[in-house]
C-alpha cells in the first residue's frame, strides 16, 4: 500500500477517533489509536494487535514460550517502525510491486511449502492471519528487501582475494560441507568504549547462557532478550552449510555439540550466543554432466519471413545429411555471429545454461546426430553433440558459495549499519502509553 494512501487511512481514523462529538461523547467507544507516528506515517494499535497476535501463534505453534505481553509489544513496535521507514523510502525511490508480481510471489510460497493456494489460506487461517493480510504483509517484505538491496548493496564489494583467503581458510579447517540449523541471541553494545556498558552487556549474555544451561528454550530468550534483527523470528537463522557461517562463529559451530549453546563470544558491536539446532549432510561432490555441442540457427526477420527460415534450415540439414562440413554450413549461414564464427561451435555446455527447446534437444540427442530442425524463442537450429563428459565442479561451486556467503557477511553488517542510520534519522513519536516517562521535575538541574 502506498504511504501517502495508509497515512490518508490512518488520518481519518485518528480524526474518527477525536471528533466524536460531545452528544454521544459518554457513549462513544474508542475506534482506534495512534501509537506512534513515523515521519510522514502512523502506526495504530490495530496494527501492533495484529502483527502481535501472528508472531505470537507462529512462535506458539513452533512451542516457543512468549515473553511478557510487554516486552512482546516494545519489540513489536519498533520492529513496525522500522519497517515504516523503509517501506515510506521505497515510495519516495518509486518502488511499487504489481499485483502480477504479488500474485507469483504467493504462489511460489506455497508451491514451496508443498501446499495449494486453498491449502495456504486454510493455512494462514489457522494461524489467525487473512489472505488479505498476508499479502499485504509480503508485499512490504518484498519493498524493504528491495529498498536494502538498492541501499545497502551498493556498500558491499567482494574481492578475489577475498574469496581465496576465504577457501583458504575453509581447507585449513578441514571443512566437511555439513550443514547446520542455527539459532542466534545478540546482545547489542552502542557504545563500545563506554567500559561500564560493555561489562552489563557480557554479564547479561553470561546470564542468558545459562539460564540456557540450565533448562530455559534458546528460542524464547532470543524472543525475549535477543536485539538482532530476527529476534520475533526465535533467532532462526536457518540451514547454514559450512561456507555460509558467519565468520565470527564459523570457527566453533562444527564442534558445537547439538542443543548446547555457545559461549560468549564478543565482537566490536556487541556479545553473541549461537546454538546448533540440527545437523545434516556431509562432505559431497558436486559432477554434472557436459554436453560440447555445435549448432546452426537461421532467425527469421523481417527480411526472411518464418516460412523462409524454415525452408531454408531444412535445406541445410539435408545438406548435412548428404556429407556437407557442418563448421563451413555454420560459419556460412548460420545468424549467431559469436558461435557461427567459429563453425557453430559453443564449446561445453551445462544443464540449465540454454533455452528449454535447446536444452531439450541437446539432452536427447545421440553424440554425432544431427537434432533439428526444432524451433526456439531465438529461431531455428540444428545442433550436434559431439562428446559428453562427466566433470567435478565441486571446485567452482565452493568459488560461486564463498563469494556469495562474503557477500552476505558483509551485507548483514552494512544493513545493521544502515538501519540505526536510518532509525536515528528519522522523526518518530510514541504516543499513549508507548509514551516515554515524563522525566521527574528537577531530574537533570
Amino acid at each position: 500500500m502506498k504511504a501517502t494512501l495508509r497515512q490518508g487511512i490512518k488520518t481519518l481514523l485518528m480524526f474518527l477517533a477525536v471528533s466524536i462529538t460531545t452528544t454521544v461523547q459518554a457513549e462513544r467507544q474508542l475506534l482506534d489509536q495512534v501509537v506512534a507516528i513515523v515521519e510522514d506515517d502512523v502506526i495504530l494499535q490495530t496494527e501492533l494487535d495484529a502483527r502481535i497476535n501472528t508472531i505470537s501463534n507462529r512462535l506458539s505453534s513452533q512451542g516457543t514460550a512468549l515473553p511478557p505481553r510487554s516486552i512482546m509489544e516494545q519489540r513489536v513496535l519498533e520492529q513496525l517502525v522500522t519497517e515504516s521507514i523503509q517501506l515510506q523510502r521505497a515510495d519516495r525511490m518509486g518502488m511499487r510491486i504489481s499485483d502480477n508480481e504479488l500474485n507469483e510471489t504467493m504462489r511460489n510460497i506455497a508451491q514451496r511449502n508443498g501446499m495449494t493456494m486453498a491449502d495456504f489460506e486454510q493455512q494462514l487461517a489457522a494461524e489467525g492471519v487473512t489472505y488479505r493480510q498476508a499479502r499485504e504483509q509480503i508485499r512490504n517484505e518484498m519493498l524493504t528487501s528491495r529498498v536494502q538491496q538498492r541501499q545497502v548493496g551498493n556498500r558491499v564489494r567482494v574481492t578475489d582475494r577475498e574469496v581465496e583467503n576465504y577457501l583458504q581458510a575453509l581447507d585449513d579447517r578441514g571443512s566437511n560441507g555439513a550443514e547446520y540449523r542455527l539459532a542466534y541471541i545478540y546482545i547489542e553494545v552502542t557504545d563500545p568504549s563506554n567500559e561500564e556498558a560493555v561489562a552489563r552487556a557480557r554479564s547479561k549474555a553470561e546470564s542468558l547462557r545459562q539460564d540456557i544451561m540450565n533448562g530455559r528454550d534458546f528460542r524464547e530468550v532470543a524472543v525475549a532478550e535477543s536485539d538482532a534483527a530476527n529476534a520475533l523470528e526465535g533467532g532462526d537463522m536457518g540451514w547454514r552449510s559450512e561456507s555460509q557461517l558467519p565468520s565470527l562463529v564459523a570457527p566453533i559451530v562444527p564442534d558445537l555439540a547439538v542443543g548446547t549453546p555457545s559461549e560468549v563470544l564478543k565482537n566490536n558491536s556487541g556479545f553473541h550466543l549461537v546454538m546448533v539446532m540440527d545437523k545434516r549432510g556431509g562432505d559431497q561432490k558436486k559432477v554434472i554432466q557436459q554436453h560440447k555441442v555445435r549448432h546452426i540457427l537461421i532467425r527469421p526477420s523481417e527480411a526472411v519471413p518464418e516460412a523462409l527460415a524454415e525452408e531454408k534450415i531444412r535445406d541445410i540439414y539435408q545438406q548435412l545429411q548428404d556429407g556437407a562440413d557442418f563448421a563451413e554450413l555454420a560459419r556460412e549461414y548460420s545468424d549467431d555471429p559469436v558461435s557461427g564464427s567459429a563453425g557453430g561451435d559453443l564449446d561445453w555446455v551445462s544443464k540449465g545454461q540454454m533455452v528449454p527447446a535447446f536444452e531439450r534437444a541437446m539432452l536427447n540427442a545421440d553424440i554425432g546426430e544431427f537434432k533439428g530442425p526444432f524451433r526456439s524463442q531465438f529461431g531455428w537450429h540444428i545442433l550436434q553433440v559431439q562428446e559428453r563428459r562427466q566433470r567435478d565442479v565441486s571446485g567452482e561451486v565452493k568459488e560461486a558459495e564463498a563469494r556469495q556467503t562474503i557477500y552476505r557477511r558483509k551485507f548483514e553488517t552494512e544493513l545493521q549499519n544502515w538501519l540505526r542510520e536510518i532509525r536515528d534519522e528519522a522523526f518518530v513519536e510514541f504516543k499513549g502509553p508507548y509514551a516515554p516517562e515524563p522525566e521527574a521535575e528537577g531530574e537533570n538541574s
